[in-house]
């Protein structure tokens, strides 16, 4: 679907960007992901460390930052989910009366196993979007925790009653100007994250393993 994106231009159509966007991709003038490229026969490869392989079709678009993802779901007239989405989608379940209840993660509050997730670095890549049925919520949606770092739509602020630890220079500094990441990715340790776990980069960042869903 990200190659569709490219091939139609959505890097030279000003209007699929936003103002902070068309900034960043004017100084950058890219024309497709940062590790992509095409071969002479016109076959799009992806660098994985350093190997440059066929890109696979069905594995998560890596390495796209904020402003990418954003003028990727303009131009096929979706949107990035709300940090409040993800972590609905991502902790909610039906309980035994028939309420909502939170849980640690999508399938409920068991600890990750390498059948809930692609964690750990043992993959050494990104997973198939179809693998890894056990880390399913309770509607179906897969992979939330794992293979890749979520854009989320939301600026990274405080939750109402923050407080600062010892560790002030930690999270504080950067809300206002970075973007919240969701889910962990495939080189992530699965005892760091849940699925209520926090990360934030700024939005022209796209050397973390981060990708995206859209509504």
């Amino acid at each position: 679907q990200f190659v569709e994106f490219v091939e139609d231009g959505g890097y030279e159509r000003d209007t699929l960007w936003s103002e902070d966007g068309l900034s960043w991709r004017r100084g950058r003038n890219p024309k497709h992901p940062v590790y992509w490229k095409r071969d002479t026969s016109g076959i799009w490869k992806v660098r994985l460390f350093d190997v440059w392989k066929d890109l696979a079709p069905d594995t998560p678009v890596v390495h796209v930052n904020w402003h990418e993802a954003n003028a990727f779901c303009n131009w096929a007239g979706r949107r990035l989910p709300t940090e409040a989405e993800w972590e609905f989608a991502a902790t909610m379940r039906p309980s035994l009366d028939a309420t909502l209840a939170k849980s640690d993660f999508p399938w409920g509050d068991a600890p990750v196993t390498a059948a809930h997730a692609n964690m750990d670095g043992f993959g050494l890549g990104c997973a198939d979007v179809a693998d890894y049925a056990m880390g399913d919520n309770a509607w179906g949606c897969r992979q939330l925790i794992g293979n890749i770092w979520e854009w989320t739509s939301d600026t990274f602020n405080p939750f109402v009653g923050f407080a600062p630890d010892d560790y002030k220079e930690y999270s504080e500094p950067l809300f206002g100007m970075s973007k919240v990441l969701r889910g962990g990715s495939w080189v992530t340790r699965s005892r760091y994250v849940n699925a209520k776990y926090r990360n934030y980069f700024g939005p022209e960042r796209s050397d973390i393993f981060c990708g995206f869903r859209t509504c």
